[in-house]
């Protein structure tokens, strides 16, 4: 996500290192680089220049302090200058209502059906909520099938009436079942296209004024780049929706529409798609994404994801077993699942400050802690308890039962040792970290 955008506007504020003071000259060198950047991330060549104007205009209006280089003021600014075109601010859903409605549309292909159902798990799992889902895409029976079998899969109920071509009837007889059945929010998926047409946008802006939801939503795929945002101001100028949904944006995406879409539809993104698990759904918070294009990483987000999967009790458990040192593989065990539980290793490695260039060119693969899995799980109960005890012997037993060589099974029981110091090297700053996992089973550079 941004690798493109990232690394040419830090090659950009590079022209600034070493000099002394902020000049027109070096300024527009710098800027003309940063504009060429945002065009190549498929920013609209009138925003990129609106953008670095302002830029322009704030960067020689500072006077550098002593303690601050040149380029660190103008990252700074250009910090601030994104954060402002992404919207400043983080703006949640409206989810008022007895139910609330929540309206989802977009093109065919943008992914609506499985935001829906990812909306529906965020708004169950994370605000409590009883979600019922609502199949109106009468046009592709698959679409049904497959809100059907999302629903199955986060076990939220799925309202259908087979046979029916009426989106709006099929819309209103959910909501009135919801109200019966108790439901806090009502998701409703609706019928795509590949491109605009009248008949669609006839049919949502039906739908919309007989539901009056608190909240519709425009989903749209943020590989389209330009596009999407293009498609995004014809659907609010016949919907005038609520805010944006930027899905795929994990995918090979140069950013343009994440960039740009709030500044031509004057309408917040609320949610960003960062994988295909159910739960990869994320707020998007404009100054978490700016440090992240400008290399910053993304802590904040990052402590988060750590937080959803924080056990007190089973925390307070673990650091006492560190202290009198009895951290063993079967802790190793569970702290790797819960870092599968989090999301995608690459992504989480990229939220740390300055991991993001270190791992652009390592291959981490979807599976990569399965290698180290079939380890720990070839070793018998005791041995998992007592590390100590792996002998040549059984190192070559695990090996065996592993599918793995007897290098690989010394490097997983060199490296279990190492994380006995995992907090002294993530006050490093993430780097030793990197280090140690370039060496385990499905990673390498």
């Amino acid at each position: 996500m941004f690798d493109n955008l990232t690394d040419r506007l830090d090659k950009a504020f590079k022209l600034l290192k070493g000099q002394g003071h902020i000049t027109e000259i070096n300024v527009a060198e710098t800027l003309k680089d940063v504009r060429k950047a945002l065009l190549d991330a498929d920013v609209s060549y009138k925003i990129a220049k609106s953008f670095t104007e302002t830029v322009k205009e704030k960067a020689l209006g500072q006077n550098v302090l002593t303690a601050v280089s040149p380029g660190q003021l103008m990252v700074k600014i250009v910090h601030q200058e994104l954060t402002s075109l992404m919207g400043e601010t983080n703006e949640e859903i409206n989810i008022k209502g007895s139910p609330a409605i929540i309206l989802i549309a977009g093109l065919q292909g943008s992914g609506k059906t499985t935001f829906s159902a990812k909306l529906a798990n965020y708004l169950k799992n994370k605000k409590s909520k009883k979600v019922l889902l609502v199949a109106c895409d009468v046009y592709r029976p698959a679409a049904i099938d497959q809100l059907k079998v999302l629903g199955e899969q986060i076990d939220v109920e799925v309202f259908t009436e087979e046979g029916s071509k009426d989106p709006v009837g099929i819309a209103k007889k959910a909501v009135a079942h919801a109200k019966t059945m108790g439901h806090a929010a009502v998701i409703v998926d609706t019928a795509g296209r590949l491109a605009i047409d009248e008949q669609m946008m006839q049919e949502i802006a039906s739908l919309k004024k007989n539901l009056n939801p608190q909240e519709t939503l425009f989903v749209v795929d943020a590989m389209t780049g330009q596009d999407a945002v293009n498609t995004a101001k014809a659907f609010n100028d016949k919907l005038n929706f609520d805010g944006v949904v930027l899905t795929k944006l994990d995918g090979d995406t140069r950013g343009g529409a994440a960039l740009t879409i709030r500044s031509v539809v004057e309408k917040p993104i609320k949610f960003v798609g960062i994988g295909e698990k159910i739960d990869a759904l994320d707020l998007f918070y404009p100054k978490r994404m700016a440090d992240r294009i400008l290399g910053m990483g993304d802590i904040v987000s990052l402590v988060e994801k750590a937080q959803e999967q924080f056990d007190k009790d089973e925390a307070m458990k673990l650091q006492k077993k560190i202290a009198k040192n009895q951290f063993n593989f079967d802790d190793f065990l569970k702290q790797l699942q819960q870092i599968k539980k989090m999301g995608n290793v690459k992504d989480l490695m990229g939220m740390i400050p300055g991991m993001g260039k270190a791992m652009k060119d390592v291959d981490l693969e979807d599976d990569a802690f399965a290698g180290i899995e079939a380890i720990i799980y070839s070793m018998t109960p005791e041995e998992r308890q007592n590390p100590a005890i792996l002998n040549g012997s059984r190192r070559k037993r695990i090996a065996m039962g592993s599918g793995s060589d007897i290098q690989e099974v010394n490097r997983l029981i060199k490296q279990f040792a190492d994380t006995r110091k995992m907090m002294k090297m993530m006050s490093g700053g993430g780097g030793k970290l990197m280090n140690m996992m370039k060496g385990m089973p499905g990673m390498r550079k």
